[in-house]
């Protein structure tokens, strides 16, 4: 199995767990829905055991978030490994060459014989006074 065919498996056993979730979570009740089973609607117990609802429900929740959570961290893993893969890709490797051997055919010029292109007016000659 390629890594693309299990990243798939996983985001589709993900998005069943939030489903799932989401699912769970609206159908359980409230702290605020036990006031009305002390008023002569207590049917939940006799559907899901003498237990009640709250408890299968809880525990659904929690395995299912479990699982949420787990698959969240192998997704996490997925795209890791993209940009692992994606930072070299185009990418020349830099050849290291000698340092000295560059250095040593390095000629810098001297300043005041480097032709700029810029006409000089001697300092005779300019109409700038100088500062006193």
């Amino acid at each position: 199995m390629n890594l693309q065919t299990l990243e798939t498996l996983v985001l589709v056993v993900h998005v069943l767990a939030a489903i799932a979730i989401i699912g769970l979570v609206l159908i359980q009740h409230g702290k605020g829905a036990d006031m009305g089973s002390g008023f002569g609607s207590g049917a939940s117990a006799t559907v899901f055991g003498s237990s009640g609802a709250g408890n299968f429900l809880t525990k659904s929740t929690t395995t299912v978030a479990f699982v949420f959570f787990l698959t969240s961290f192998g997704l996490a893993y997925f795209a890791k490994e993209k940009s692992v893969a994606a930072r070299t890709v185009g990418i020349p490797e830099v050849v290291q060459e000698s340092i000295a051997s560059d250095a040593e055919s390095i000629v810098i010029p001297d300043l005041e014989e480097v032709d700029s292109g810029v006409p000089q007016t001697p300092a005779e000659e300019s109409e700038i006074p100088e500062a006193q």
